[in-house]
């Protein structure tokens, strides 16, 4: 009976040894999903080896045998051996709690690593799992697009973007890199070098999409102002050429003409006096070609564009009682650029806004300053200009007025590009038009 007991409990042992073994193998080498599993098949086998020796234990102690005496060395010993393997076990699993908490540090250090890496990358960034939902943009992305991340994480991706971001989206392929113009948040027109990949997972499936992409304005705009400054140097020199020729036979035309007033009849004057005022306004034209060719020559200095501005509006519509004016600023803006040229081109928009309104109207004057460029916005309520004349209304000598000679706005542009900005015109014929002119370098103090 004895060795009948003896055999019994050395074979519990042995399952629950089993069991334990298997409890360890699942907890150390399963990872963080298995280790509670593992634990769990621990805790079963110690606490069914417990209920058996216990048991087993109080049936010899009610039976009251001889042998309970003899069996009491036995049990003790594999109740001391299984309580010395539980130690162990305890030993192993706060180890294990102190390699998770490591795990998980050590994860969580990587992730802020790899977040710090990616806010600190000079492009844009933005991810989209296959649902279509936002799951990261990044600084420099949030400055690009004027939006911010924590209102637009985890929304639908087309309820957000617009246009080539829309569209890229749609044909769910790799985009090397193109170039599309883009309206952000703040209204801003810019142009963006925009790239795409499939985000992938480990195991190579994909889940999601990236996009990378740079701010190229700036590169477009020096572009843009590039090829008008050559063009305009081109037709200067072309200008001065045909000036100069048309000068001279002009002079011997306007002798001629002056001879044959002192000996033409009487009736024959009014003739004459029309050959000499043509003579008269085709020298003017020359001139203004001529001024229009010349190179321009800036003599900048630090100009404050609130006052410009108020002052050349006053002077332009001063006398004009049907036109309001009104002047909105979110601050002092100052620029370093040529002040007597400046207001030249302020003017001429100005004229060109009184003009569109021979009935009367307003003149909406809006002046803030963007990313250290100041920008000038000129709305008037008047007839708007048709698309086919918005696109050769900078070209020099193209007019639609009577009696202009159609170098106000191509002067205009050559003022604001020799600044280093830019100009731009919306209108639409019965709406009214709005010039945009931006110059760099702006300094910028708000007003309290």
């Amino acid at each position: 009976m004895q060795q009948n007991n003896f055999v019994k409990i050395m074979m519990l042992s042995l399952f629950t040894s089993i069991g334990l073994f298997i409890g360890i193998v699942v907890a150390l080498g399963g990872g963080e999903k298995q280790f509670g599993p593992g634990i769990a098949v621990l805790l079963v086998s110690a606490g069914a080896f417990s209920a058996v020796t216990i048991y087993m234990f109080r049936q010899k102690n009610a039976a009251g045998t001889p042998e309970r005496f003899q069996d009491h060395s036995q049990v003790g010993f594999v109740v001391d051996t299984f309580q010395e393997l539980v130690g162990q076990l305890k030993e192993k699993e706060n180890e294990l709690e102190k390699l998770r908490a490591f795990a998980e540090e050590k994860a969580v250090s990587i992730e802020a690593y790899n977040e710090n890496v990616l806010q600190s990358v000079p492009s844009g960034v933005i991810s989209v799992d296959n649902g279509m939902k936002i799951k990261s943009l990044n600084q420099a992305a949030e400055h690009m697009l004027a939006m911010e991340a924590g209102k637009v994480i985890g929304k639908d991706f087309t309820d957000v973007f617009k246009g080539p971001f829309v569209t890229l989206m749609k044909k769910d392929s790799a985009v090397a890199r193109a170039e599309y113009p883009y309206i952000a948040g703040d209204g801003r027109h810019i142009w963006l070098g925009i790239s795409t990949s499939e985000l992938k997972n480990a195991a190579g499936e994909k889940i999601g999409l990236i996009f990378v992409f740079t701010d190229l304005t700036d590169i477009k705009t020096l572009q843009a102002q590039m090829e008008l400054k050559e063009r305009l140097s081109q037709l200067g020199e072309m200008s001065a050429g045909i000036s100069h020729e048309l000068r001279n036979s002009m002079s011997v035309i306007s002798g001629y003409a002056r001879l044959l007033a002192k000996k033409a009849e009487l009736s024959d004057r009014v003739t004459v006096d029309a050959i000499v005022e043509e003579i008269r306004l085709m020298d003017r034209i020359i001139s203004e070609l001529l001024a229009f060719a010349k190179p321009t020559v800036l003599s900048t200095e630090q100009v404050d564009l609130n006052e410009l501005i108020r002052e050349t509006a006053a002077s332009v519509t001063g006398g004009h009682k049907g036109i309001s004016v009104s002047i909105n600023s979110d601050g002092h803006v100052s620029v370093k650029a040529d002040a007597v040229l400046l207001r030249q081109a302020l003017s001429n928009l100005f004229i060109n806004a009184v003009e569109a309104m021979p009935g009367g109207g307003s003149i909406d004057i809006r002046l803030r300053c963007i990313r250290n460029r100041a920008e000038i916005s000129i709305r008037d309520t008047g007839c708007g200009i048709p698309e086919d004349i918005r696109r050769k209304m900078f070209l020099p000598f193209y007019t639609t007025k009577q009696g202009g000679f159609g170098l106000g706005l191509a002067l205009v542009q050559k003022i604001v590009v020799s600044h280093g900005g830019g100009i731009e015109a919306d209108s639409k014929e019965g709406e009214g038009t709005l010039f945009t002119v931006t110059l760099p370098g702006a300094e910028h103090d708000k007003e309290n």
